[in-house]
């Protein structure tokens, strides 16, 4: 009798379970340090520098269930304006926008999105975003 061979690969199982979260940011060391956070803190992250790249990863990623947001960003879309619309496209979808020069503009933040203003460390992040996230 032939015996079944397990052909899972380990890794897919992890990515399987995790959460996984866009994480938007144009400054590489940041976006690996909060990259390394946020999947130390128990999910997996996509990540890229523009708000561009961005929507075009949503629409074809379905799995993806968080949204973590640098105001100024490469390309001419900032994150306020990338926040909006995806909040007006998936808005069921967690969203956290950070920055260390910009303000909470109630006007430019979409319902349900919350701030985090820098300084802040990756893990004040992590907290924010484990509060925002329902599981999915």
């Amino acid at each position: 009798m032939a015996s079944q061979i397990e052909t899972t690969n380990p890794q897919d199982e992890r990515a399987g379970d995790r959460p996984v979260i866009l994480l938007v940011e144009d400054e590489a060391l940041t976006i690996m340090d909060l990259g390394d956070v946020l999947e130390d803190g128990g999910y997996d992250t996509v990540q890229c520098a523009s708000a561009e790249r961005a929507l075009s990863i949503l629409q074809t990623r379905p799995d993806i269930c968080g949204l973590v947001t640098d105001v100024e960003l490469s390309g001419r879309v900032n994150g306020f304006e990338l926040a909006t619309s995806v909040a007006q496209a998936r808005p069921e979808l967690p969203i956290l926008i950070v920055s260390g020069r910009a303000s909470p503009d109630p006007e430019r933040m979409p319902a349900g999105a919350q701030f985090i203003a820098r300084p802040c460390a990756g893990e004040d992040i992590l907290a924010r975003l484990k509060g925002l996230m329902p599981t999915c």
